[in-house]
């Protein structure tokens, strides 16, 4: 039954990368395509899985459903949602919402910028540790124990000419994070793209999200991306304030 289960998660994992065959999902999963098959009816009997006239299968209407329920039950999406949507509106920027699940820092929320770039961040993704803002915040208020343990086990994928590639350097940038309380991809995960990050902390202090703000370079040089700080640091602070932190006991 757990492996039925565990393959039943494989096939809602691999078709939330996009409409895949029978085909396709047995050669991911490595099993027959009875086996699959089988699976797969179970899912879409439940609405989990859907099927097109192609014969391709996509994620059913019951995970939107679910993905909704998972995403109102995180209360501080709730908490950031106005701050966040005003911070957009008067940027007219990406505004994202990341939080630490595990191992992974993943998008909570995003609101798209009004210009016509598009990232391909999307709700729910995990985004790369050593090459993101938001992660840069979340992983700079670790323990420090615990901050080395997390860049020892990274896979230093080079995304551009400016990706931090060693541990060494990850943990040098965290101290600096953690010293001047905002994060910066200076087009470290795509080359056309600059981020600042600012953390959102709760009554005790501790950092339980980060929100960025993102910024094609045909729209805003490194210095005007910076200039947005302010404007997000008081942001997160907003949010913070309202998750019971003193706004007084940030980093400045």
């Amino acid at each position: 039954m757990s492996q039925s289960l565990a393959r039943g998660l494989g096939i809602l994992v691999e078709l939330g990368e996009g409409p895949r065959s029978l085909d396709e999902l047995a050669a991911a999963l490595g099993v027959h395509k009875t086996t699959v098959l089988r699976l797969l009816r179970t899912l879409e009997s439940e609405r989990f899985v859907r099927r097109d006239d192609a014969h391709r299968f996509h994620l059913g209407s019951r995970l939107f459903a679910l993905s909704g329920a998972a995403l109102d039950q995180r209360g501080i999406r709730g908490i950031a949602a106005p701050h966040l949507a005003r911070l957009n509106e008067t940027t007219g920027q990406t505004v994202h919402l990341g939080v630490l699940e595990g191992g992974d820092v993943v998008y909570l929320d995003k609101y798209d910028s009004r210009h016509s770039i598009r990232m391909y961040s999307r709700i729910g993704l995990a985004m790369p540790l050593h090459a993101t803002a938001i992660a840069k915040v979340l992983l700079a208020d670790l323990p420090p124990e615990r901050r080395r343990a997390v860049a020892a086990g990274i896979d230093y994928v080079r995304f551009t000419e400016h990706t931090l590639t060693t541990p060494q350097a990850l943990l040098a940038e965290l101290d600096r994070v953690a010293e001047q309380g905002y994060a910066m991809d200076d087009a470290e995960h795509e080359t056309f793209i600059r981020c600042v990050a600012a953390p959102v902390r709760d009554a005790s202090g501790r950092v339980v999200a980060a929100a960025s703000v993102s910024v094609p370079d045909v729209v805003l040089d490194r210095e005007q991306v910076l200039g947005l700080l302010p404007e997000l640091r008081a942001t997160t602070r907003a949010i913070s304030a309202d998750c019971g932190h003193t706004p007084r006991e940030d980093p400045e």
